[in-house]
Order: C-alpha cells, then structure tokens, then sequence
C-alpha cells in the first residue's frame, strides 16, 4: 500500500508514531480543519489563475463552520459506523473557542466534521477523504 501524506512527512521528520486513539476529537479537529482547507484551496486554484482575495472568499464560503456542518449533516448517511462516532465524538467536545458568525450547533457540528476529517488523515486514508468531500460537495450543490 502507498504512503499516506501523514506516514510520508513522519517518515522525512523522524517523528514518532503515535496512536490517534489517544488524540482528542479537538486535536483531530484541529489537523482536520487544515487538510480540509487544503482539499478546498486546491479545488478553487484548480478553476483557474485569479486573484488571491477571489481564491480566499471561495474558499472561505466552504469552509466556514455553517458549511462545514451542513457537510457533517449531509453525510451522515454515507458514513460508516466508526466514522460516525468520530464525528460524534468531535461535536460533543467541550471547545472553549467559537467561530464568528456561526451558531453553536454548527460550530459543534463543523468541530465534528472536522474531527472525521482529521481522523481519516491521520489513519492515511487519503482516498476516503476525498470521497467524503467529493459526497459533501455533490449533496450540498456546491460548485467547484
């Protein structure tokens, strides 16, 4: 099987491996929220060469917290059990921290969504991921 990102740069840094069932659903939403960003940014430049402020407010408008929840709700049908309680997990966790213009429902919700995509990193499965975003974006009508 081929080398997932994370394997890769733990691999090139000499960094220790370490079990994600140790990680708190607020750190894997924290390195959750970074890959989906990437994911998203890579799309938006894919649509062209523009200006930085248009690639930001593209960006910006998917991966906001409202979004980012109404994608945890969307798949919730198409998610196994174990990613299920991750998601679960994440938005049950008590954060001390709110996103601007966001509800505290979808701030739970894009925390737990974000937590699902952490986990999925961190566990190289790379390929699951963008399937679930590839999902999300399709059931929510979003255009990339």
């Amino acid at each position: 099987m081929e080398k997932g990102i994370d394997s890769y740069l733990r691999e090139q840094f000499q960094m220790p491996d370490v079990d994600i069932r140790t990680y708190s659903p607020l750190t894997l939403a924290y390195i959750g929220d970074g890959i989906f960003d990437l994911i998203i940014r890579s799309l938006v430049v894919a649509r062209g060469n523009t200006r930085a402020s248009k690639l930001h407010r593209q960006t910006s408008a998917i991966v906001k917290a409202q979004t980012q929840a109404a994608m945890a709700e969307a798949l919730r049908p198409f998610l196994s059990d174990e990613e299920a309680d991750v998601c679960r997990r994440g938005r049950n966790a008590k954060s001390y921290t709110m996103a601007k213009n966001a509800t505290v429902a979808d701030y739970r919700n894009a925390t737990g969504f974000e937590a699902l995509m952490g986990w999925l990193y961190l566990r190289d499965e790379f390929p699951r991921m963008v399937e679930l975003v590839r999902t999300g974006i399709r059931e929510l009508g979003l255009e990339l």
